[in-house]
């Protein structure tokens, strides 16, 4: 049972047939630190890796990053990648980059041929995200436009507009992480990813997060989000399990909907 549009990369193992894709994320701080984090993903077959380069203690040095994408592309085979640079107002770690550095930086990766996707606020400066989308459209790399609320889950007619802001803005995939403060605020979100996957044109990435949070990784495909992220070697976000339970809950649901369709 399929709610939303699923992500496809052409040439990639994300063929649309996965829904929801299952992500786990590098947060490795070191070159070593994050071979080895891979060698252990991998192992675990996830359908997407994530490198979050704002865990990257080299990310000031754009040779450093460009290599260092080289290496997880050549070792993840045709497993896709994410590239994202988390900024510190919405979760991320800090960093000693400017603004103008880290769209320069995605410019750099975008060109590279190591990436298939970007993850980019969606609060960023207005002239950064039009010059990024003209960016990865030129490097055949998929944009996601993002937007994270790690104090609360806004209300129902601003998740949506979230989601539609990141496709008015030209995004290839729109994503919404917010914090839950009560069991109501787990259904606010999915009611919203529901409603704007059967609206809008373009995949959907939705997620509470914390502990409440986890039901959405575990069911969030049910209700239209393409994609969840699990903990491979180390989490990213407060609220991911690990990709082993995650995948027996997802092969759970799967048989359980077919079964009633």
């Amino acid at each position: 049972m399929q709610t939303g549009k699923p992500i496809t990369l052409p040439g990639r193992s994300l063929d649309g047939r996965k829904f929801p894709v299952v992500c786990t994320p590098l947060v490795g701080r070191t070159t070593d630190h994050i071979l080895a984090e891979l060698k252990l993903l991998l192992a675990k077959k996830p359908d997407l890796l994530e490198w979050r380069v704002d865990f990257f203690e080299s990310i000031g040095d754009a040779g450093s990053v460009l290599d260092m994408a080289a290496r997880i592309r050549q070792a993840a085979g045709d497993v896709p990648l994410l590239f994202t640079r988390r900024s510190s107002r919405e979760g991320g770690e800090r960093i000693s980059l400017s603004e103008e550095q880290v769209l320069a930086l995605y410019a750099a990766v975008c060109r590279s041929g190591s990436v298939d996707i970007v993850d980019f606020e969606m609060d960023n400066d207005p002239a950064h995200v039009r010059e990024l989308r003209e960016f990865s459209r030129a490097g055949g790399v998929q944009l996601m436009l993002s937007f994270h609320d790690f104090q609360a889950t806004p209300a129902f007619e601003l998740l949506n507009q979230r989601f539609l802001q990141a496709q008015r803005l030209g995004a290839d995939i729109a994503k919404v992480a917010v914090m839950p403060r009560r069991l109501e605020d787990v259904l606010l979100l999915l009611s919203a990813t529901l409603q704007s996957s059967q609206q809008l044109d373009i995949p959907l990435v939705s997620m509470s997060m914390g502990t409440y949070g986890s039901l959405t990784r575990l069911m969030g495909g049910v209700f239209g989000s393409a994609m969840t992220f699990a903990i491979g070697a180390s989490s990213s976000a407060p609220g991911q399990v690990p990709i082993e339970d995650l995948r027996a809950v997802l092969g759970i649901l799967e048989k359980s909907l077919k079964a009633r369709c």
